[in-house]
């Protein structure tokens, strides 16, 4: 594997050197990567993201406000139509423009992610040969051709029930005409069925399925015998660093937000929507997108769970033979249960009250609201817009506020 180099440990081997060895590029590999890079859009050194922006997003959003240029001097112009629609702005301009930004932020953030299990080092060497043997499964789903067959033909079928919807348009506009009874789809139309929306829609699954992978591969480790402790000052055995790695999605968040709260904003358009609609329709989407994170990251509170059991379990029992030789030496006897072959044992003179206390507040979670803050804002903020443009401000934000802070 490119992606994957395998050399065996050296002992005078250095910390990046470590990290190499674990190596996830979760935005190249693939038939979609393969087709870019022969087309010079990107490279496997780097993946080009602005100009890759400026080439989809003229693609999807540019050329269908080009075709309706020609209707200025019909008796329907399109133009005005188009641009004061939220659905091309959402998911073809900023959309389609987020999930490309996106690739380079979940690339780089889960690279450090995983580099950080070689080099705290959480894996002992008896267990890097599975950790391989994982990320060897993992490379070879992100580069699965029927996954992204599969992520094509869902994009295909998004087109076809993109036709039936602008085929059942009540009015004009944009994207189809009607004359009497007949609807007849406008140039700008047809584009949209069979680019822009096929891309928004196959650039979003394929961001799913390689999350996916993605959480596969970190539940593969979470089942490794991992060099955990409990007094490790981040409170989660020296795993905190995992659990932060959604912040690396945020974009890619805000891009399906974005084409999601479009519809919202649309439906604002022709009908009233209540704040307590809305309330539910944000806080409804914020557990899905917090439970497509958790999953992965969920895998991880066993063993610490575990370790934390059995941590507690062996401080109180030193604990307790420690306490009690302190007691024989204050008072020259254990008040309870004397023993004279007890009497005999040294004391240890380490105080384990800290590292209990530490360990007893140790969270098996790794999943909590402040990490994922940026990606419940992410989630939520889009739709919060959409409200704004017919709801109080004061009213919507409230809302927000109290999402974000549950």
């Amino acid at each position: 594997m490119v992606d994957a180099k395998l050399g065996a440990a050296q002992p005078a081997e250095s910390a990046g050197m470590q990290e190499d060895r674990l190596e996830f590029l979760a935005s190249h590999g693939g038939p979609f990567f393969e087709l870019q890079r022969r087309l010079n859009l990107v490279h496997e050194r780097s993946l080009h993201t602005g100009r890759r922006i400026l080439l989809f997003v003229a693609a999807a959003w540019a050329v269908p406000l080009l075709l309706t240029l020609p209707t200025l001097a019909s008796e329907t112009p399109t133009l005005r139509a188009y641009l004061t629609d939220p659905g091309p702005w959402a998911r073809f301009l900023v959309g389609i423009a987020a999930f490309l930004a996106a690739e380079q932020s979940v690339e780089a953030g889960l690279r450090r992610k995983l580099g950080q299990f070689l080099r705290a080092p959480l894996i002992p060497p008896a267990s890097q040969e599975s950790a391989i043997s994982a990320l060897d499964k993992a490379l070879a789903r992100r580069n699965s051709i029927p996954a992204e067959v599969v992520c094509l033909a869902l994009a295909v079928f998004s087109a076809v029930l993109a036709f039936a919807t602008f085929k059942q348009a009540p009015l004009t506009n944009w994207a189809a005409t009607v004359t009497g009874d007949v609807h007849h789809l406008t140039l700008a139309g047809w584009w949209c069925v069979f680019i822009s929306i096929p891309l928004f829609i196959f650039l979003f699954c394929r961001g799913v399925w390689r999350h996916l992978v993605w959480a596969k591969l970190l539940r593969s480790i979470a089942h490794l015998d991992l060099r955990l402790v409990s007094t490790h000052p981040d409170g989660k055995g020296g795993l905190a660093f995992v659990g932060d790695y959604p912040n690396a999605y945020v974009l890619f968040v805000f891009g399906v937000s974005c084409g999601m709260a479009a519809a919202v904003a649309k439906h604002q358009m022709q009908a009233d929507l209540s704040a307590a609609t809305l309330t539910t329709i944000m806080a409804a989407w914020l557990l899905i997108v917090l439970a497509f994170f958790a999953y992965p990251l969920s895998a991880f509170s066993k063993p610490l769970t575990q370790m934390k059991d059995r941590t507690l379990l062996t401080l109180s029992a030193r604990a307790t033979i420690q306490q009690r030789g302190a007691e024989r030496k204050a008072i020259g006897e254990n008040v309870v249960a004397p023993d004279a072959k007890e009497a005999e044992q040294s004391i240890d003179p380490v105080d384990l009250t800290k590292q209990y206390e530490q360990t007893r507040k140790l969270s098996s979670m790794l999943v909590n609201r402040k990490t994922l803050l940026p990606v419940a804002a992410a989630a939520l903020i889009p739709f919060a817009i959409a409200g704004a443009s017919k709801l109080p401000y004061k009213e919507v934000f409230s809302v927000l506020k109290k999402l974000l802070l549950i």
